[in-house]
């Protein structure tokens, strides 16, 4: 398991912007599996939604985009670098995820070409799947 200064030395982002709290699998150029446990205090509920907070699904898409950048991230080649997104295809919201849940975040690279690749992306919570979609991102 890499908690969060370990995942700080593979990618960028910093409180409050780190959307991932741990790392349970990580191979690199391949796949990751991370865990982002969502709390009543999280900065992004205070205002979505007052009395009803939901996570947003962009954020949902992040801490997947992150799990996948701990994954191309930890190649020896891409140390040290960023991955930015490219594009998000195919992605569905299944369900809403409210403080209390804890998403399961799985990113495997389906292809890479140069410093451009795709990866399939799946947020479930108790096993059921919140978001899933395509990530396409270009290390730089």
């Amino acid at each position: 398991m890499l908690g969060k200064e370990e995942i700080e030395q593979i990618i960028p982002q910093r409180n409050p912007f780190l959307m991932i709290d741990e790392v349970e699998e990580v191979i690199p150029g391949q796949s990751a599996i991370a865990y982002k446990k969502v709390k009543q205090e999280e900065w992004y509920l205070k205002g979505h939604f007052p009395g009803n907070p939901i996570m947003p699904g962009v954020l949902i898409v992040e801490s997947l985009a992150q799990t996948g950048a701990v994954a191309i991230l930890s190649m020896e080649e891409n140390k040290g670098k960023n991955a930015l997104f490219g594009g998000i295809d195919k992605m569905k919201f299944k369900k809403m995820v409210v403080p209390g849940d804890t998403l399961k975040l799985e990113v495997t690279i389906l292809k890479r070409k140069g410093p451009i690749g795709i990866g399939e992306a799946v947020a479930t919570v108790e096993g059921k799947i919140v978001a899933k979609g395509e990530l396409t991102f270009a290390v730089v």
